[in-house]
């Protein structure tokens, strides 16, 4: 494409955005920045702007939330619909697609679930903090697949696979834990209208509708009818992603041939009609657009909102603790940093040996299980769905207390696994220098 003047801004934030780690990096700067000033002269004020509240009134219906909940209800269901596309993908198109090596990311995500909630369990039985068992379940994706990017050509590719796999399911486990444990009285009234809406998405889909705007459109009633039932309304996004088709509707031969028809026109008169020449035009675009998949076409427009924008909102409306006038149990505390750090490792690494022992899955030949295990600590940075179980599951007493707990497992599990990870590589790092080098 011909340069323009604002090319000397724009295409280093494209290079920034196409780093694997660069997600992981805002994330954890804006996670610093946040407790910065929640701890600062200005933390009253800082917390009491996610207090604002705002929505719509509709013939008597109040829909109104703070921007707090905004923040976690609303956009986090994009959050959740990016998860389930990639899980999607990975079914249909990815490593999924081989079912060996997708009953290993099952597994170590089923181990890295209920492990670290029976630990957390067993040090609050009884207690106060009983009911926050769902908060050591899930792994932050961005963190730990921004981590594997700072290793960069040292660890295998199949590693990469294998924590993004586990990562993505352990997301859509979670919000189920959410949805069902932590969901409110429901109504089945607005259950039926949402499986009304659905079948309507399905049909669209049957029908041969591309227009992704009437898809979100029909999405968002959705969204208000779940969220009236009484089920989290974040659950929406999954059910959404994991309906979202995988078929391209242009092939690659039909593209091919579109394209050769604007290359080398019929004839120099229809060259010249500007009425053919720009329905030619116009059928061309709409063919390269249709033949990447729904699926993919999705990735690719949510991919860097979610990352760059989403997420960062997420850190700051909820990674504020006042750690000085805090009140905290020191019991939630340490629960929920066991379940993360001894918990998340042990049960990964634990039912992904008894998945291939059992010869339901297999290890691909790259990885060896000291590899699985150091990566495997990397999965107890919980951040962003640790804090979010959280709100729903702790009392505004209690919160501090497990957001300590989660920052403290997520940087230690953070070191810890990428020291780990950077010792057990050196060979393939100097075999890569080797490499560069003949």
């Amino acid at each position: 494409m011909p340069a323009v003047p604002i090319d000397w801004l724009t295409q280093p934030v494209r290079r920034f955005i196409k780093i694997e780690a660069a997600a992981g990096l805002l994330l954890l700067f804006f996670t610093v920045l946040t407790l910065i000033v929640a701890n600062s002269p200005f933390g009253d004020f800082f917390k009491d702007i996610w207090k604002i509240s705002f929505g719509l009134t509709i013939n008597g219906y109040s829909f109104e939330r703070t921007l707090h909940d905004w923040i976690n209800d609303a956009l986090m269901t994009l959050f959740f619909f990016l998860i389930a596309l990639e899980l999607k993908r990975e079914i249909v198109l990815g490593d999924f697609s081989q079912p060996r090596l997708a009953m290993l990311s099952i597994s170590a995500a089923t181990g890295g679930m209920i492990v670290p909630a029976l630990i957390y369990l067993f040090f609050q039985h009884g207690e106060l903090g009983q009911h926050g068992w769902g908060t050591v379940m899930a792994t932050d994706t961005a963190f730990v697949i921004g981590g594997l990017a700072l290793l960069e050509r040292r660890i295998p590719r199949t590693l990469r696979v294998f924590m993004l796999s586990l990562a993505v399911v352990d997301d859509i486990g979670a919000i189920m834990v959410v949805a069902i444990g932590y969901g409110k009285q429901l109504s089945f009234s607005y259950i039926g209208l949402s499986l009304i809406g659905f079948v309507v998405i399905r049909l669209m889909a049957l029908a041969g509708i591309r227009n992704l705007g009437l898809f979100f459109g029909v999405g968002i009633i959705i969204w208000l009818f779940v969220d009236a039932s009484g089920i989290h309304a974040t659950a929406t996004g999954v059910i959404l992603g994991l309906m979202t088709p995988t078929t391209k509707w242009v092939s690659e031969e039909r593209l091919r041939k579109i394209i050769d028809c604007v290359v080398m026109p019929p004839s120099k008169e229809y060259l010249s009609d500007n009425i053919h020449n720009r329905q030619l035009l116009k059928t061309a675009e709409a063919a390269a657009r249709e033949a990447l998949s729904p699926v993919e076409r999705l990735e690719i427009m949510l991919h860097p909102w979610v990352s760059f924008v989403i997420m960062p909102l997420f850190a700051l409306a909820n990674a504020g603790i006042d750690l000085v006038n805090m009140k905290f149990s020191s019991s939630i505390s340490l629960a929920v940093f066991l379940g993360f750090f001894i918990g998340k490792p042990l049960g990964i690494s634990l039912f992904s040996w008894l998945a291939v022992r059992l010869k339901i899955a297999s290890l691909p030949n790259d990885l060896n299980w000291s590899l699985v295990f150091s990566a495997s600590i990397l999965a107890g940075i919980g951040f962003t769905m640790a804090i979010f179980i959280a709100n729903m599951a702790f009392t505004t007493e209690l919160i501090a207390s497990a957001k300590l707990g989660i920052l403290l497992a997520s940087l230690a599990s953070g070191i810890l696994g990428i020291s780990l990870l950077f010792f057990l590589t050196r060979k393939n790092n100097t075999l890569n220098h080797n490499e560069v080098r003949n």
